[in-house]
């Protein structure tokens, strides 16, 4: 397997892993649950979930498109880039690492938790198309743990691959498959999404810790290869 198809795979799971982070997970249970309770039907409850997934993952998706797209659009920034960026990534990978660890006592609550009255109100004004405008809203309402993971696992990825279509427009993808489940739960077995919450709640940390664990390590092998050119 070629290195860019295992970048491929690591931005489709650093998008899984942004969504059911803690904060992100319980902003995207209060859209949809909100969305749910205002739409009658079930098919209507999945297409609001799916236009809340959209708005979502565009959002992503033209914020790592812009920030890859103007890094490696200078030629003078591309050049640099392209000869220290694995020596730039190695300390990156580890610092996210850590980060993942909980090392950091970070706010992970800080972020948004629910609907605004405010927002409520507009939403309710654009019906069923509302849900788009929470998806778009909510996904740049970044938390510390979804924010390292974007700027500092996705976009350094990017970078380096000069890719800033195919890996942003995974990581959207990634970030959109828990919703969509949950969209699914909702609609059809509104009672159970409380067990799918509770049951993602507990492997998330272990998830988590595994990839700390392999950004760690990958993270160290580069800077020991890359930056301190020790021969392994």
């Amino acid at each position: 397997m070629d290195s860019f198809s295992i970048a491929t795979g690591t931005a489709l799971w650093l998008g899984i892993l942004t969504s059911i982070s803690p904060c992100p997970l319980a902003t995207n249970i209060a859209a949809v649950s909100y969305i749910g309770k205002r739409v009658g039907r079930p098919s209507m409850v999945l297409l609001s979930g799916l236009l809340y997934t959209l708005g979502r993952t565009l959002s992503y998706f033209v914020v790592a498109f812009i920030v890859v797209k103007g890094l490696t659009s200078v030629p003078a920034v591309s050049m640099f880039l392209q000869s220290r960026m694995n020596q730039f990534l190695g300390p990156i990978l580890l610092v996210v690492g850590v980060l993942l660890l909980d090392f950091i006592p970070w706010p992970w609550n800080g972020g948004g938790r629910g609907v605004s009255s405010s927002l409520q109100a507009r939403v309710d004004r654009m019906g069923i198309f509302g849900a788009g405008l929470l998806g778009l809203l909510f996904a740049l309402t970044f938390c510390p743990l979804s924010a390292a993971l974007f700027f500092g696992s996705l976009v350094p990825l990017a970078v380096r691959y000069e890719s800033s279509i195919l890996l942003p427009g995974l990581y959207g993808v990634g970030t959109a498959l828990p919703v969509v489940l949950f969209s699914l739960i909702l609609a059809f077995s509104a009672h159970r999404v409380s067990k799918a919450f509770n049951a993602l709640t507990r492997v998330e940390p272990w998830m988590r810790r595994i990839t700390a664990a392999i950004f760690i390590g990958v993270g160290g092998w580069f800077s020991l290869i890359y930056l301190f050119e020790v021969p392994l």
